[in-house]
């Protein structure tokens, strides 16, 4: 069983009187584990593809199983849950809070769940050593680089153990090494577990991180390549 499995997925948008199709007929199967680069032009598709597999947003034809669970079907309340459980998102600008502590800022998935202020501390701590950033805890994010606040921000999308992260455009906003260091870390999360890792970039270089890329042009996927050894 794929952990994603999109079927004849389509997306129109309505403007006034006219019909934009965002998508048209996409089916693509994501196993557990893989690290798959979205790519393609601005005004392919690409990210209206994302915010359906991310549940921001639901198709207007076709399926979307989640471990075999029909988005679709789905209320408000439970496509919530799911993106606080299932997902964790990687945003170009890292939306983090800049008046809340790194630390504070890893915490926020947590807060709805229930858990101690203890459990969410030390939960938040083991997210950050993992992303490289011991001892930068109580930095705002005004005090850390844009590495470094992207690190904030993949810790944040690690620390409920989702399964899926979705990244969008990670290293838009960074210089070229940075985003190397970004990407290096992104390969070595995806290596070190079962933890699966889609990516949108338009950056062939980027792209290159991945085990796989699926290029869309027009609404369509008009490539699904998988690397060699992968």
């Amino acid at each position: 069983m794929p952990l994603i499995d999109a079927q004849d997925i389509s997306k129109v948008y309505r403007l006034g009187d006219i019909e934009v199709r965002a998508l048209s007929g996409v089916s693509l199967k994501i196993g557990k584990g893989e690290f798959v680069a979205v790519m393609g032009p601005s005004g392919s598709g690409k990210s209206t593809f994302m915010n359906i597999l991310g549940c921001l947003d639901k198709p207007t034809g076709g399926r979307y199983l989640l471990e075999d669970i029909d988005v679709g079907s789905l209320d408000r309340d439970a496509l919530a849950g799911i993106r606080n459980k299932k997902i964790g998102f990687v945003f170009q600008g890292f939306n983090l809070l800049p008046r809340t502590s790194a630390l504070e800022n890893i915490e926020l998935p947590m807060l709805y769940d229930g858990n101690s202020a203890r459990e969410r501390r030390q939960r938040a701590l083991e997210a950050l050593h993992s992303v490289g950033l011991e001892g930068r805890g109580e930095h705002y994010p005004s005090q850390l680089s844009g590495g470094q606040q992207q690190r904030v921000a993949i810790a944040r999308a690690l620390v409920n153990n989702a399964p899926i992260i979705l990244a969008d455009e990670p290293t838009g906003n960074l210089d070229s090494k940075t985003s190397a260091d970004i990407m290096e870390l992104f390969v070595k999360l995806n290596s070190g577990s079962d933890i699966t890792i889609i990516l949108v970039t338009h950056e062939t270089d980027i792209a290159a991180y991945s085990k796989r890329a699926v290029k869309f042009l027009d609404g369509s996927i008009v490539s699904d390549e998988c690397k060699a050894g992968s």
